[in-house]
């Protein structure tokens, strides 16, 4: 059993249940722990997770959150730089799936969003235990 963070950014709630709920799922699935916390948005996520990897009470990690293009450049920002947060800690051996959508419109995020659907927080969780099996395979 691992101990699990999923931390989220909740800007759109109701998407971030839906996400939540797969992710979540999917880790108590395979008899591991989970616990939430919050953050103001997607850029505060990779270092929410560094802060908390520091601590060392955690095997892998899940970032959550939305962000839908809107009419400035912010989008571009704030989807680049989150996921080059996340892929940092990854390279740096930290168990991460990235679930940050990253969308036009709210209609896509609906889809990816739902367990019945696309449930990309699932996805995103699968992701982090696939690391984290993978990281105990190479360690000394």
């Amino acid at each position: 059993m691992a101990r699990f963070l999923i931390v989220e950014a909740r800007f759109y709630s109701h998407l971030n249940d839906m996400l939540i709920e797969g992710a979540s799922a999917a880790l108590k699935a395979g008899g591991h722990e989970v616990e939430t916390i919050t953050v103001p948005g997607a850029l505060e996520i990779p270092a929410a997770i560094a802060m908390a990897a520091e601590s060392g009470r955690y095997d892998g990690f899940v970032g959550i959150g939305v962000v839908i293009r809107g009419e400035t450049y912010h989008f571009e920002i704030v989807a680049g730089e989150s996921a080059r947060g996340i892929m940092a800690l990854t390279m740096d051996g930290i168990a991460i799936g990235n679930g940050i959508l990253t969308v036009e419109n709210e209609a896509q995020a609906l889809v990816r969003a739902d367990p019945a659907q696309k449930n990309k927080g699932g996805e995103a969780a699968q992701a982090a235990l696939a690391l984290l099996q993978l990281s105990g395979r190479f360690a000394a």
